[in-house]
């Protein structure tokens, strides 16, 4: 039995930090510590956070009080915040005396020397922001169930400084990973049995990295990571409708491995709106990206995120939207209604005056009608045929297999002889709102 000092981190928010967890384990095992998947069993429990919406903050204030039961339970134990709730709530984590540790997502690297540090009534911390950490150097731990898909980032904060968003000030300014360590993960991964990578970052499109022998832009990097093999899917996140280039898109149309799916968030189809919240794009903008990329990759599917009730929002913003998204016929969306998070443009400047039920009201709107697209999007694939990963059972019945297409909707089809990792070809019979009904060919 191992000696070792075992580890349990619980994973918050989006993909980039789970990707984050996977470095600090990486991190970690190098200085002697061991990975646990049970949290009555760990010397140290992490929380690697998120501080994009109220909700996610919520959840781990709670999940403090949780921890907090193991250290009574059992002597020595260490509870640590990490990531950008670490970075925004610093002094409140470390006041409620029931805090070890505090990190930011700059700081992993410091993690051996700050849990060595720990003593009774000497919580550690470290939230430095840095202008050049991006970890290129550290194999990640992959912690994914299914070993299919993999997430490689490939940049680190973000330079757009939206009027809504935390993130600028909780993961700091953006910069570029070493492409060629990019590369070499997704080799290391592919070599691994991964079938899919997902290139990630705040704003994909404005990667960069500069170099003596010519700039690497993210078309450049696309086409490398696309070269490691024809048998390596490749799928990114997340794109800014301002950056995204016709050389991204004609580069994705080169390479039938690279997933034909754009995630490319709209927040609001008003113009007053869009300017308010620092979009630096309009709403003409964002339709002829639309219909460039219709145009260059015309069974692309296209996903969005919106924004209901933000600061001021009338009724004719409310309706722009929804008129927008009648009109783009969106696959998917992530709809939430605004959530003020302090220290950010929006709230040093503009109030928070729109009520809550007005808010719940135009967000449920918006989601109705997106159900409707939906259904109508997935109907139009009804008869097609598509190269399909599986990525194991369905959830809902066991003889079923289910992956994702390239274009990522999700499909179910009968099968107890292909396994998680294989290709399959399957036509569509059926559909719901997001789900396609299919069977092997």
């Amino acid at each position: 039995m191992s000696n070792k000092p075992k580890v349990y981190i619980e994973t918050y928010g989006c993909q980039m930090n789970v990707n984050d967890t996977e470095v600090v384990f990486s991190i970690l095992i190098s200085a002697g510590y061991e990975r646990t998947e049970d949290i009555s069993d760990a010397d140290v429990i992490f929380a690697n956070t998120c501080s994009v919406r109220d909700n996610a903050e919520q959840r781990i204030w709670g999940r403090v009080e949780q921890f907090n039961l193991q250290k009574k339970n059992r002597d020595g134990v260490i509870v640590g915040i990490l990531g950008c709730m670490a970075e925004r709530l610093k002094d409140k984590l470390l006041e409620t005396k029931k805090v070890d540790i505090v990190a930011g997502p700059d700081s992993y690297r410091s993690l051996p020397r700050l849990l060595e540090a720990v003593r009774p009534g000497s919580p550690q911390i470290d939230v430095l922001l840095s202008r050049e950490e991006t970890y290129g150097d550290i194999t990640p731990v992959r912690i994914d169930k299914n070993g299919v898909s993999a997430f490689i980032s490939i940049m680190r904060g973000c330079n757009n400084v939206c009027s809504y968003c935390v993130v600028p000030y909780t993961r700091g300014v953006e910069r570029s990973r070493n492409p060629h360590t990019i590369v070499r993960e997704a080799e290391d991964v592919f070599a691994k049995g991964y079938k899919e990578v997902t290139l990630l970052g705040q704003n994909v499109d404005s990667y960069l990295w500069k170099c003596d022998s010519g700039d690497i832009n993210f078309a450049a990097l696309l086409d490398m990571v696309a070269n490691v093999s024809p048998e390596l899917r490749i799928r990114f996140s997340t794109s800014n409708p301002q950056d995204i280039s016709d050389e991204v898109l004609y580069t994705m149309a080169a390479h039938d491995n690279i997933c034909k799916h754009i995630h490319l968030p709209v927040q609001s189809g008003s113009d007053r709106m869009l300017e308010k919240m620092r979009r630096r794009y309009s709403r003409e903008w964002y339709l002829q990206r639309v219909a460039r990329i219709r145009e260059i990759l015309p069974d692309c599917g296209l996903t969005t995120d919106v924004i209901a009730g933000f600061c001021s929002e009338t009724e004719e913003d409310h309706k722009l939207t929804l008129s927008l998204f009648d009109e783009v016929c969106f696959d998917t969306a992530f709809m939430f209604y605004y959530s003020e998070r302090p220290g950010t443009i929006a709230a040093r400047n503009y109030p928070d005056d729109v009520d809550i039920e007005t808010k719940t009201r135009r967000l449920n709107e918006i989601i109705e009608l997106q159900n409707k697209k939906s259904l109508e999007s997935y109907r139009k694939d009804i008869g097609k045929k598509f190269k399909v990963l599986v990525e194991g059972p369905s959830k809902k019945n066991p003889e079923e297999l289910c992956g994702r297409a390239s274009n990522n909707k999700m499909c179910v089809f009968p099968d107890t002889f292909h396994k998680a990792g294989d290709y399959v070809e399957v036509e569509v019979l059926s559909c719901t709102s997001a789900t396609l009904i299919c069977r092997l060919v």
